[in-house]
């Protein structure tokens, strides 16, 4: 038996907070996390809805019924199946959303990357890989992969302000994967400000703003 691969158009989804305009200061690009969908996802954003800032939230590409057969539909950003090619299609996904948004934004706009749990392995390995004019990465309760090659990730990550961000009771955070997950950053060079709130696997609004403000 042989394996190919052949590369086909795909319709990719995705959600905006905001329009488009010369007086926007700030765009971000929020990746959900796993089993969610982006128009639910960027509820979460509202408290960054202030006329000057654009929130994109671009939908995994693979979807899939979160119980048995039908009912509600989630997504995933990738698995363990042909991975590599599903890491090279996320980043050209998200170059090409990247891209598409600049060209009706300022030049001088602030970029924000955000991944949430999920998501944050993905985008991680996406500005680990890209050459991106990006300003600021926020890691919400995220997972940071283990496998971004530490070369080009150095380059990367050079001087990038990160936030790292979890809930005192996010049952996927715990002090051996805390500790674990901050060596790794350590070795790339990554020191992170770390938040803190009280609550688990989600986002919080008052500590999104905090950060907006901070970081």
């Amino acid at each position: 038996m042989n394996e190919f691969s052949l590369t086909v158009p795909r319709t990719a989804r995705y959600y905006t907070l905001g329009t488009p305009s010369d007086s926007i200061t700030d765009l971000w690009i929020v990746c959900h996390g796993y089993g969610q969908l982006a128009r639910f996802f960027l509820r979460h954003f509202n408290v960054l809805d202030n006329g000057h800032t654009l929130v994109v939230a671009p939908e995994a590409l693979s979807r899939f019924y979160l119980e048995r057969f039908s009912g509600r539909i989630g997504a995933t950003w990738m698995t363990k199946e042909d991975r590599l090619s599903e890491i090279e299609d996320q980043a050209s996904y998200l170059n090409l959303l990247l891209q598409e948004q600049l060209k009706h934004l300022p030049q001088d706009v602030r970029i924000t990357i955000l991944g949430f749990s999920q998501g944050g392995a993905t985008v991680s390995r996406w500005l680990a890989t890209q050459n991106l004019p990006v300003h600021r990465l926020i890691l919400w309760a995220a997972s940071f992969p283990e496998d971004i090659d530490f070369t080009s990730g150095k380059a990367a990550f050079t001087n990038l302000p990160v936030a790292l961000v979890y809930g005192t009771q996010d049952e996927f955070i715990t002090p051996e994967t805390l500790a674990k997950k901050q060596q790794l950053m350590s070795q790339l060079g990554i020191a992170p400000q770390v938040y803190t709130f009280k609550g688990g696997h989600s986002i919080d609004a008052e500590t999104l703003a905090l950060i907006n403000q901070s970081l």
